[in-house]
């Protein structure tokens, strides 16, 4: 015989258990954290439901929202009017969550890391999210360049070759976003997104390619560029005066030098300077990008 399909209402079923019937009594008295569950079960349904049944429709968050405020028992005490007035305001505390992030630059501090969403017409930005609760600020910067990007910041040892790590911080409509910069990224590494439908590409860009980090010498400035970019240009005048400071206390060339100490400091010049003396140099391996 066989097996039943599915309805709709079966599936808002088990999303009801999986994500918002099991929660604690905090959180069940948390509008916000509900809803950041509801979200949670929007994703899982469009990513893992619908294309197990292309007839299921596909909704937005605010549609997914009110049908489980709706469905779920939990909420049957409250009205319409209620749900509406609850994703309102989830919607504006969503927009206050503090985010974090990581600035990647390579080892000559030219060129950086950028995300790009994954719908059409996605803008681009350095990878970054919003923080969980009691989550560590660094914490939560190195678990969302792994999730938007594969590169685990602290198990390549950039987090403590980079200590103290330094962010750059930018508000932008009530929002606090802070970014931790690393450099000494390697360029050749293998990117690739742990998330599903959020990440659209990864990609190095040269930064004096992008917005407002070098000054323009004509007023006619690409609109179109900038507006793929306007999450990456706010951060561009702190991240140049960075790279200034950085390339007086430490300069590429001596970063890029493993195990570099007081005590190897005048090996490495002696060095430099026999290689200077030869006829010929080596070329460098090229690093694909």
């Amino acid at each position: 015989m066989a097996e039943e399909q599915m309805t709709l209402e079966d599936w808002l079923d088990d999303l009801c258990v999986r994500f918002i019937v099991n929660l604690g009594q905090a959180d069940l008295s948390d509008t916000a954290r509900i809803c950041f569950q509801i979200e949670e079960a929007q994703w899982f349904y469009e990513d893992f439901i619908r294309p197990l049944d292309p007839q299921l429709p596909s909704m937005t968050l605010k549609q997914f929202s009110l049908k489980i405020f709706q469905h779920c028992p939990l909420f049957a005490g409250f009205t319409a009017q209620e749900h509406q007035m609850a994703f309102e305001r989830f919607l504006l505390y969503k927009t206050r969550v503090p985010v974090r992030g990581a600035i990647m630059l390579n080892a000559a501090m030219d060129s950086a890391v950028l995300v790009r969403g994954y719908k059409k017409g996605a803008s681009w930005s350095f990878p970054r999210g919003k923080i969980n609760k009691d989550e560590d600020d660094l914490d939560c910067a190195v678990r969302e360049v792994i999730e938007e990007t594969g590169f685990d910041l602290r198990l390549a040892g950039l987090v403590d070759r980079n200590t103290p790590v330094t962010p750059v911080e930018v508000t932008m409509k009530d929002q606090q976003v802070r970014l931790y910069v690393f450099r000494d990224v390697p360029e050749d590494t293998a990117f690739a997104p742990k998330t599903r439908k959020e990440i659209g590409a990864i990609q190095w860009y040269k930064l004096n390619d992008l917005p407002t980090y070098k000054k323009k010498k004509g007023k006619n400035a690409d609109a179109t560029s900038a507006d793929r970019f306007y999450m990456v240009a706010p951060f561009m005048v702190q991240l140049r005066n960075w790279i200034k400071q950085q390339k007086k206390e430490r300069p590429p060339q001596l970063a890029q030098d493993d195990g570099l100490t007081d005590d190897n400091i005048f090996c490495i010049s002696h060095r430099r300077l026999l290689s200077n003396l030869q006829p010929m140099r080596i070329k460098t391996r090229q690093l694909h990008i």
